[in-house]
Formats: C-alpha cells, structure tokens, sequence
C-alpha cells in the first residue's frame, strides 16, 4: 500500500501547507483548470457507515438479499452476499480471522426482528476494527498519513455518541473480540478519526459505505467547495478534481455536509458531526450569497423577506428587510425542523411509487410556498428531485407531458441553476444533471410550438440550439464522472444524443 496517492502527468497539483489556526490544508501548486485532476488515492480503510443498516460486509449490499436467503460467512458466521463476498479481501483479510477466533457470531434474529432506527449496533465495530487493524498491518502509511489526523477525543468525550461507542465499539472489540491489545483510547481514537475525516461513499453498485483517504481529508471545508471527488473501482480510488478554476496557492477546499441545506442546518451538522463551526463567507451571509437559501417570508408585509441579523449565531434574532417585523432564532429553528422533516419523509418516495412521488412532493412546496423563499433550501431540494422525477414516473413520463406541465420543469432548472450557480459553481456533478433534465423539455417544448405554428422554422432551430448548447454542458459535466456511474452513463447517452441533435439542426 506505498503507492497509495498518484499527481497527475503534468506533476504535483497541490502542496500541504500548514498553520497555528487551521493544522494542515491544501493548496494548489499552479493554476488549476476547472475538471482538472489534482490527485488519485487509494483509502487506508473501507467499511459500513455509523449507524448502518444490515449489509453484506464485502460490498455493502443490503442484507439479506432475500427474506428467504439468509447469507452468512462459513468461517466467523457474519453476513456476507455468496462465497465470492466472503472470499473478497475486504472482509477475508480483515474481520473474518478475529470474528472467527473470538467465536463471536452474528446476531441474525436481531438484525432481521430487532428495531434498530439508528442502525444495527453489532455492526458499528466493523470500520474501527478495520482501521485498527490497518495501523498493524501497514504501520508505515498509518504512522505518515492517520496517526496524527484529528480525533477531537476532548470534544467528543462530552458527548453521548461516546458513551455509546464505549458501549457499542469499544468494549465489543476489547471484551467480545477479545483484543484487549488495543487501549479504550486507542479505540476511541480510531471512531474520532473516522468521525471526522472519512467520506461517504457510494460503490459500484449504489450502496453506501464509508472510506478514509488521510490525503483528501487534508482540505478544509467551504459550504461552497472548489473540488468534487469521485470514487470508482472495486479499490475504492477516489479521484480529486476541480470545479472552477483554482489560481497558484489557491486554497483546495472540500464540503463536508450536503450542500442544498440552509446554514443553521449545516452549522448544526457540522458541529455535531465535525466538531467546528463554519465562517465561511456562505454561512457568514445572511443570504447565503443573495441565494436566500435560508430566508422567510415576511408575513406581516408584502415584499418582506426575513433573515437572521447574525447568521453565525444560531439564537440571534430574524428581522424582516422591509417592516419591523422581528422572530427569536430558537422559533426559525423549531420551523425548520417540521418543515425538515416532511421533506424527508417526502424525499425517501422514490419513483417507484408512481405518481404518488410526484404529488407528495408538490404538495409541500404548494403548503409552504407562502412561508419560504421562493429559493429556500427545501423548495430547491424537491425541485431537485422533482425535476428528475418529471419524465420519469408512471402517468408523467416525457412523451405525455402537456406544455403547461414542461413548462414546469423548464422553470424548476432554471431556478435550480440560479441556485446552484451560486452555491453548486462550475463543473459539478448536480449542475450536470440539472441542465441534463433541462434539455428534453426545452426540445418538447419548441417541437410542439413548431407544430402549432406559434414559431417558424427559424424559432425552432434558434430553440433546439439552445437545448444542444444546454446538452453540452451537462456532457461535459457529467462525462468527469466514473463511466460505471449513473453520471457516467447518462454522460454516454448524452453524447450520442447530442451527436444526434445537431445532426437535425444542420438538416433544418
């Protein structure tokens, strides 16, 4: 595991610097193209994400893959896909042999019965013991790269997620698995570590997981990052890229929470999670960078727009920019919170439910339309999915779509990329689907606007030049993507596709 970071062919794209406030970071090493490369890197350790539902422990399937095959390891008995998963390095070399001499067995009856909504605790041990197992086995890239990444042991140790890794991780792997070699300290370490600095991932397969690249992991964040990484291979390489042009000592910075979400939930997620609070200038402004991504509206006046008077300050208060109107924070937050939740409810129905995933969600932007900014953080998430649902699903695929319904999706892309130009620039991968899903209903829209005669010839090439300029953008975008990826494919698609429309516009 030497060669574990790969520069580009052009040589080294970044150095590690380093300062008394912020530790080590990133910094480019001359000017960076946007979608240029910046590095490749093998993780140090993969494993199942905190909290993790039951799944196969080579690649991260649900488990069981059917009620009536219940998989398990021959050799330490825990939940594996097929022979092939239980042979798979990934769990063979890693687990399997101290599961085995333990004689520690998986607790099916529980996985498949229990109620676990924070996930399946005989699980959580299985990246942290992989990490500590790591640091045995490849001491050299342990002590160069993770023994000194931050594990806010002090912070932590005030919190109940210790308690509960005392519980769930640490005496399992001391008392059950019988390693007392390794120190309560040692194990905490290890779950600080990967607290704070691993990534979740997505495999070949669209399964979740959580991996450890300690060179990655050496950003900063920004609430509007100028990298998006990729991860791809049954390695789990993940491939670090830009998204705008980065000048020479430009610093590299990464996201570490989801983007789309409104600044006192990413500072809430941040500080729980990651154990610092972010100043970056999105959070910094009250506006999210004149998104308004975390405004109200004002309900005492017409054109009022309320916004926190100190948007690093969860308790400061909210103030309307037009009359005298004023909120405590604690009230925006308890707002939030239900507004949060039916937007996760409404966002775990996928297509597969048909129309009813379409109408779940057009319900809670109609319902609160009045309270939010028309580009609030929750109207853009279900425009998001909704944009992507538009074509897709029973009763509303793309063919059947009346004007006025197009028209709609027309409306929720450009809305979106207003958005996402602001918080999302440049050559990212939610950018590339979005202006994907805007092509098709601008080339519906003039065919059938062309068929009515409301535009001549002229009219509808000038239209179906514009969803090809639209077309190639999101190709370009999304053909940064793994080729196995859903990005990647439809990349492929949209190139064929794009070929195929500017074939009909010359023939115009």
């Amino acid at each position: 595991m030497s060669a574990t970071v790969d520069s580009t062919e052009g040589g080294p794209t970044y150095d590690i610097l380093s300062n008394d406030k912020v530790g080590r970071y990133m910094v480019a090493s001359k000017d960076l193209d946007p979608g240029e490369e910046i590095l490749t890197e093998l993780p140090f350790v993969v494993g199942p994400k905190a909290s993790t539902y039951p799944l196969c422990l080579s690649c991260y399937t649900p488990w069981p893959p059917a009620p009536d095959i219940i998989p398990l390891c021959t050799k330490c008995h825990w939940p594996v896909c097929n022979e092939t998963c239980e042979n798979a390095p990934q769990h063979q070399e890693h687990e399997c042999p101290v599961l085995q001499a333990s004689k520690e067995r998986f607790n099916v009856k529980e996985a498949l019965e229990g109620e676990n909504p924070n996930g399946l605790p005989q699980l959580e041990c299985i990246t942290p013991l992989r990490l500590l197992l790591a640091s045995e086995k490849f001491p050299e890239r342990w002590s160069k790269e993770v023994k000194d990444m931050e594990a806010h042991n002090k912070k932590r140790s005030q919190g109940t997620q210790w308690k509960t890794d005392d519980t769930n991780i640490v005496k399992f792997i001391r008392e059950r698995l019988k390693l007392a070699r390794f120190s309560e300290e040692a194990i905490q370490t290890a779950c600080g570590i990967l607290e704070i600095n691993s990534h979740e991932i997505r495999t070949s397969g669209g399964y979740g997981a959580r991996a450890l690249y300690p060179i990655v992991a050496l950003m900063n964040h920004s609430c509007v990052s100028n990298t998006s990484h990729s991860v791809q291979g049954d390695d789990y390489r993940v491939r670090l890229r830009t998204t705008v042009r980065v000048p020479k000592n430009g610093e590299l910075l990464g996201s570490y929470t989801h983007s789309l979400l409104p600044t006192m939930l990413r500072q809430e997620q941040l500080l729980l999670g990651k154990h610092f609070q972010c100043a970056c200038p999105r959070c910094s402004d009250p506006t999210e960078l004149g998104t308004h991504m975390s405004s109200l509206k004002c309900n005492k006046c017409d054109n009022g727009v309320v916004i926190s008077l100190d948007s690093l300050d969860p308790e400061s208060s909210w103030k309307c920019t037009h009359c005298e109107f004023s909120t405590s924070g604690g009230a925006v937050k308890r707002v939030l919170q239900i507004i949060n939740a039916e937007v996760e409810a409404v966002e775990a129905i996928t297509g597969d439910y048909g129309p009813d995933a379409i109408h779940q969600r057009e319900s809670i932007v109609k319902k609160y339309h009045s309270v939010l900014h028309p580009r609030h953080s929750f109207l853009t998430m279900l425009r998001y999915s909704l944009s992507q649902l538009y074509g897709r699903v029973e009763e509303y695929n793309l063919d059947d779509l009346p004007d006025i319904v197009l028209e709609h999706k027309v409306d929720m892309c450009r809305l979106l990329l207003q958005v996402l130009d602001a918080i999302e620039p440049g050559l990212t991968r939610i950018r590339g689907m979005t202006l994907y899903e805007l092509h098709a209903p601008l080339l519906f829209l003039a065919k059938s606007q062309w068929t009515a005669g409301a535009i001549d010839d002229a009219g509808l090439k000038s239209k179906m030049t514009e969803a090809a300029n639209v077309l190639k953008e999101a190709a370009t975008i999304l053909i940064l993507e793994p080729s196995e990826s859903v990005e990647g494919q439809i990349a492929a698609g949209a190139r064929d596709a794009l070929n195929q429309l500017e074939q009909s516009i010359k023939d115009l």
